[in-house]
């Protein structure tokens, strides 16, 4: 039998990241991934998808993703029942990722860091530093690019 999952969208907001009672850490986020194919009226529909994430994994994706960043998800469908305060029974459907691929630039995906602090966004406290992302280095990065296209000799690749 076999349950894999692959899924590419946007998350629709900041990641929860929590602790458990034995202090296994763990993020929730829901991912919004657009259908392949067009309705009656052309528009282009999407699924809104549960994710949970656990260990150090969850940690990376509550320090480094955001509202709106770009994710790729590898993990499993799984299906938990549960009854609410009043006494309904509640179906759930989710992915819990094996692993998260952050799929945009980290300058992209923190751009607004200072202005949401750590504890605005999930609750959460960073133990881990964060990089400097602005553009005042000491060196030219040889591979910026600058907008103007790149002109490569096919002598030049190795394939």
């Amino acid at each position: 039998m076999m349950n894999r999952t692959i899924l590419v969208g946007r998350l629709t907001k900041d990641p929860l990241l929590r602790k458990t009672n034995n202090g296994v850490s763990v993020a929730t986020f829901t991912l919004a991934v657009n259908r392949t194919f067009t309705n009656q009226q052309g528009e282009r529909e999407t699924d809104y998808i549960n994710c949970v994430v656990w260990r150090r994994a969850a940690e990376n994706v509550a320090n480094f993703l955001k509202k709106g960043s770009l994710a790729g998800v590898d993990g499993q469908i799984q299906t938990r029942t549960y009854e609410d305060q009043h006494g309904r029974r509640v179906y759930v459907v989710e992915v819990v990722a094996e692993s998260v691929q952050f799929l945009e630039p980290r300058i992209n995906s923190t751009k607004n860091q200072h202005e949401n602090p750590p504890e605005e966004r999930g609750g959460y406290q960073e133990d881990t530093p964060r990089y400097n992302t602005n553009n005042t280095s000491n060196y030219d990065d040889p591979f910026a690019n600058e907008g103007t296209p790149i002109d490569i000799d096919d002598g030049d690749l190795p394939f």
